[in-house]
């Protein structure tokens, strides 16, 4: 079985949201703790960082050039060195209280970001989406940390997980697009970790990184585990596919919240790893901006 290996000499303090563009050979994430956006050339190995004011919560690459970002004040659009130039829409949620978390885009184009409710004291997290006339809509509450958000290539259903509440959604959609109502995909027991951020492979899995369970799990349409992958650090974000063949999962970790000792004792905690896994996942679609 392959083992994960560290993409490149780098850790961060909240990597999120890998993102592969084929045509660049490169690997774009978010460090949201730290306002960033990183992008990381496979070939010529060249590391950008581009600096934001605010935390990125998630992203997506547009057909048009540069990025659509959720940060905490709201979504925007920006060219490719991060400059705004033009504002989407307010988060929807209390900024003061809750930050974007998850996201990315549909098989149409559209994007979507969920926000995580700081506070914890209850589900106080929302899931938007931004359509391709660049118009938002919140289309799902009760929810505490948005992650997991991952859509079938048949387009008939989307995947999202609340990380804190340790369960996985599925949510039937219509022709239109729009979401019917979200039924339990899997729950996790205390102790098995907890369903971060996620990706669909060809076949339908549901690959799922595992915060807090030191591993990534792939799991079938019916929800079983089919196979799982241990990391040498206990707090996996998020996976994405991508390579030449889509073959290679990019898999970011974290090292928030993590003392000098734990630290010390797993030191690639906020590092990206790669594993080569074989069946191919499906492409990250770019927005689509209809104008």
């Amino acid at each position: 079985m392959a083992q994960p290996q560290v993409l490149f000499d780098y850790t961060g303090h909240l990597p999120e949201c890998p993102t592969w563009s084929a045509e660049e050979n490169c690997l774009y994430w978010t460090d949201i703790l730290e306002n960033e956006i990183h992008r990381y050339n496979t070939t010529s190995h060249q590391h950008d960082v581009i600096k934001f004011s605010e935390e990125v919560g998630c992203f997506a690459l547009c057909e048009t050039g540069g990025f659509i970002v959720a940060l905490r004040s709201g979504i925007y659009l920006t060219n490719r060195t991060g400059l705004i130039t033009r504002k989407v829409c307010d988060n929807p949620s209390n900024p003061a209280l809750a930050r974007f978390n998850d996201g990315g885009t549909d098989r149409e184009g559209r994007f979507y970001a969920g926000t995580f409710w700081g506070p914890g004291d209850f589900n106080g997290a929302l899931l938007c989406r931004v359509d391709n006339d660049l118009t938002a809509h919140v289309i799902q509450h009760d929810i505490h940390g948005a992650n997991g958000l991952a859509f079938s290539e048949d387009k008939k259903w989307m995947y999202t997980s609340d990380t804190p509440n340790r369960v996985i959604y599925r949510t039937p959609l219509e022709e239109n697009g729009e979401p019917g109502k979200r039924e339990v995909f899997k729950r996790f027991e205390p102790g098995q970790g907890i369903p971060d951020g996620a990706a669909i492979d060809e076949e339908g899995c549901y690959w799922t990184a595992l915060f807090d369970g030191y591993r990534i799990a792939r799991l079938s349409l019916e929800g079983e585990v089919r196979e799982e992958y241990q990391l040498p650090v206990r707090c996996p974000t998020m996976v994405c596919f991508g390579g030449d063949d889509m073959k290679t999962l990019f898999i970011t970790t974290t090292r928030e919240d993590m003392d000098e000792a734990e630290v010390a004792q797993r030191p690639l905690s906020g590092a990206i790893f790669t594993l080569q896994v074989t069946v191919a996942g499906m492409p990250k679609l770019k927005f689509k901006v209809n104008q």
